[in-house]
């Protein structure tokens, strides 16, 4: 079975990847981004509403 991951899109630098739902923080916590360490909420990184609604059901 395939491990399921959401997209991710840094707001600040425009960095993109992919994760498991499970390393990141809650949707409201604050995420860092590993490329310019911009501090946001985690769903403000999600890429699309899918990926942020995967994070909501998997997070």
């Amino acid at each position: 079975m395939d491990e399921t991951t959401v997209q991710l899109l840094c707001p600040e630098c425009a960095k993109d990847w992919q994760v498991s739902p499970g390393e990141l923080p809650e949707s409201t916590a604050t995420f860092h981004c590993p490329n310019c360490h911009a501090s946001r909420r985690t769903a403000e990184f999600m890429r699309t509403d899918r990926d942020l609604q995967t994070l909501k059901q998997l997070g």
